[in-house]
Parts: structure tokens; C-alpha cells; sequence
């Protein structure tokens, strides 16, 4: 059984604080005031903690609150995410989902509603209606529509439209353009394979559009470990995760240096923060709960299919779980609401969704089936799928639904093909 989480000596945390060996820079400046504010939120939890013992604990329903208002009406600070709208809506659903939270049947179906106007004609969807289709926000639009999971919203996705789209976007070495003519990164691919797997690809489509793509892939690791945006670019820790999960879903994790990943993502866990940084030499931002802290459980599968014998050594945390808790419950909460990258930084919809998405991982990521949760019980999340981020039973279901449109399309191609044939004159 495993041994409940605990918190780290705030004490003796205190020792590894930054040492600019008298050497100061602009970064070592900024990693000092960061680490200084901090630990004034560890400080002001440990004085919390004797007056209230179930702290710390999330603060839930401030958290839907925030979701649900923003998914009715958004203040005009967002008016620069105007063509990035699918990921809103996505970026409130999944945290949604995460704190256990469902939206009223009508709302979710406004939302179809208004993700099928983002649909383009030319297949995928756009960053808003009436724009061009773009790889980023049809990854968020399908995923959107996944985790509402009616009838109605596997129904907006056009299979047939969107396969045209990422035919449209792929380079002849197999990477991946974001929108036509337009840039190349690892974050193409990526979006291309996760909506490719929801909606059922078969294996020759997979085959046809991502020919190449495993070794374009495989090609932006870097000497660090970490994947770079494209081929000999700095290593980065949203980059690394789209790396390697699309190589999970391409079936050529071989193709990567796991060894050398595995201790670039290990190293990007701050030592006093708790949390991760996106690259070497950077800040703690919480974001990168998720798009580092899912890369543990995705690395772990891989060495335990390669090596059964290791699950015994696998069973402890890859990463440290309680510190990243630590660091999301403390330092990233906003009591009206909301999860922060740092403190001293507003909340909003991207970090509430990556802050939560990382704490479901850290909480569910171990072999046990206990969930392994810091401080109130009550704290637990939702799991989510380590490669798609949403729901797991959102993923199952959407396979599903389109495994069985591929099989009524083929029945109806077999049909129209049998009565094409009998209605030829015999000779």
C-alpha cells in the first residue's frame, strides 16, 4: 500500500534556494523575486495550517464559477484570443471536467453550436467562424467536442473534410504546416495525430498522411533530451510533449533516446518551487504541470512495455508529486477563482486548465489505483488521458463512435459497389 502524500520540510526547503555564487544577472534577479514570493505563500500556509488542518484544499466551486462565467460571457481583455476561440471554450471544458463539474445539456449544446460555425470548408477549424482552418484550434475544437461527447458533437466533426485538411498542411518529409503556407513545428504533428486517433484513422489513412512523420519527429530531439519546435531548435517542454506522444501515437518510441528524455524532463522539477519550468535556465510557470508532468506516465508506459521486469522499480514516482501539489495549492489558486502561472500573475483559462491537468496527473499517474492526493481528500481530480488531455472515457467513446461510422461507411461502399456490378449487362 502506498504511504499517504505528505508535505516537504518547509524548513529545510529553505536550503535550496538559488545561489547566484555572487554573480547577479537579470535571470538570477528574476528567479530570486520569484522564489522570494514564493515562500511567502509556504511561510503563510504553515502559519494557515495550525489555525485550520484540512488546509490546503482547492477551491472549488470559486473554480467553477470562473469556468462557468467565462463560458457564458468573457470580458474584453480576451479580445486578443479572437482567433484562438475553440481553445477557450476547450481550455474551459477540461478543467471543468477535471474538478467533476458538468455544464447544462442547452449550454453544451450552444457550444456545438457555435464550434460548428468554426468549421471550415476546406476541413478542420478555424480560430474563429469565417476563418481559416488552422491545426491548433481544430486540435481544441475536437477535443471540445470529445469531452462533450453527444451525438450531436461527434457530428460536427467532418472526418472526410478534416483528413483533406491535414493532407492540405503536411510537408513531403512528413512534418506538419499549422495552417496552409504556413509555419512548421512539432506542435503540427501533434495536433494532426491526436485528432487523427479521436476520430479513427484507419491504418492506411494513417499511413498515407503521416508518412515520414515519426523520423521528422525524431528529429527535433536535442543533445539536452528535451524535442525542440523543429530540428535543431532548444528543447522545450510543450514542444518535448508533443514530441513524444506523437511518437507514442505513431508506434516509434524507438526512434527517440528515452534515457536522455527522461533526465531532461526530471531536471526541469524546481528544486524549492515544487513546479516545473518550460527550458533550462527559466522560471517555474504552472502551465508545465502538464506539459512536462504528463510526460512521466507517457515515458513510464514505454519502459515498462520494453521491460516488464522493471515495473517493480517503476512503481515509485518519477517525479515528485507532493512538491508539484504543493506548488499548484499554494502558490497558484486565486480565492475568486482561477490558477495562476506564478504568484503576482492573473488568473486565466490556459493556466487553469494546464495548473488542474497537471495535478490530475501527479494524483493518478502512480501503477496503484489509489490516487495519490496532498492534503484534503477532497482535493482528488478527475484523471485525464496522458496523451490527449481530456477525459479517458471521453477518449474510448469517441473512438468508438467513429469506429462504427467507418464501419457503415464501408458497409454502404460495399453495397453501392455490389450494385454497381449487378446492374451491368451481362455480355
Amino acid at each position: 500500500m502506498e504511504s499517504p502524500a505528505e508535505f516537504r520540510d518547509f524548513a529545510a526547503l529553505k536550503r535550496e534556494k538559488f545561489n547566484d555564487e555572487r554573480i547577479s544577472t537579470i535571470t538570477s534577479r528574476e528567479q530570486i523575486n520569484t522564489e522570494h514570493l514564493i515562500e511567502k505563500c509556504f511561510d503563510r500556509f504553515e502559519q494557515l495550517k495550525c489555525l485550520d488542518q484540512s488546509l490546503p484544499y482547492f477551491y472549488r466551486d470559486q473554480h467553477i464559477r470562473y469556468l462557468e462565467n467565462a463560458l457564458r460571457y468573457l470580458s474584453s481583455s480576451y479580445e486578443c484570443l479572437d482567433s484562438s476561440r475553440p481553445w477557450l471554450v476547450y481550455w474551459i471544458l477540461n478543467p471543468a471536467h477535471l474538478l467533476n463539474f458538468k455544464f447544462s445539456d442547452e449550454l453544451l449544446d450552444n457550444v456545438v453550436d457555435f464550434l460548428e460555425k468554426c468549421r471550415a470548408p476546406t476541413g478542420g477549424f478555424g480560430g474563429g467562424p469565417g476563418q481559416y482552418a488552422h491545426l491548433a484550434p481544430t486540435y481544441a475544437a475536437v477535443n471540445s467536442l470529445c469531452i462533450i461527447g453527444t451525438e450531436r458533437a461527434y457530428e460536427a466533426i467532418n472526418r472526410k473534410t478534416l483528413k483533406q485538411f491535414l493532407l492540405s498542411v503536411r510537408d513531403p518529409d512528413g512534418a506538419f504546416r499549422l495552417h496552409v503556407d504556413g509555419e512548421t513545428d512539432v506542435r503540427g504533428a501533434y495536433c494532426a495525430l491526436s485528432c487523427a486517433k479521436l476520430v479513427n484513422f484507419s491504418e492506411e489513412e494513417e499511413k498515407e498522411v503521416f508518412r515520414g512523420t515519426a523520423d521528422w519527429v525524431a528529429s527535433c530531439q536535442t543533445y539536452e533530451g528535451g524535442f525542440g519546435g523543429a530540428p535543431d531548435l532548444e528543447a522545450h517542454g510543450g514542444y518535448t510533449f508533443c514530441g513524444i506522444a506523437s511518437l507514442v501515437f505513431l508506434g516509434c518510441t524507438d526512434k527517440c533516446n528515452l534515457d536522455r528524455l527522461l533526465k531532461w524532463t526530471a531536471s526541469r522539477q524546481m528544486r524549492f518551487e515544487g513546479g516545473f519550468q518550460g527550458r533550462t535556465n527559466k522560471l517555474v510557470d504552472g502551465c508545465y504541470s502538464f506539459w512536462v508532468g504528463a510526460i512521466f506516465p507517457i515515458v513510464k508506459a514505454i519502459l515498462m512495455k520494453n521491460d516488464p521486469a522493471a515495473s517493480e522499480i517503476l512503481q515509485n514516482h518519477l517525479l515528485n508529486s507532493e512538491a508539484l501539489q504543493e506548488y499548484i495549492l499554494l502558490c497558484c489558486q486565486k480565492p475568486n477563482g482561477g490558477l495562476i502561472d506564478k504568484p503576482g500573475k492573473p488568473q486565466d483559462l490556459y493556466h487553469t486548465c494546464y495548473t488542474l491537468s497537471g495535478v490530475s496527473v501527479a494524483q493518478h499517474c502512480s501503477s496503484y489505483l489509489q490516487p495519490y492526493v496532498l492534503g484534503n481528500p477532497e482535493n482528488e481530480l478527475l484523471p485525464v488521458h496522458p496523451l490527449h488531455n481530456v477525459p479517458p472515457m471521453s477518449v474510448i467513446n469517441c473512438i468508438k463512435y467513429f469506429q462504427k461510422c467507418s464501419f457503415y461507411d464501408d458497409e454502404m461502399s460495399s453495397d453501392k459497389s455490389d450494385e454497381t456490378n449487378n446492374s451491368k449487362p451481362s455480355s
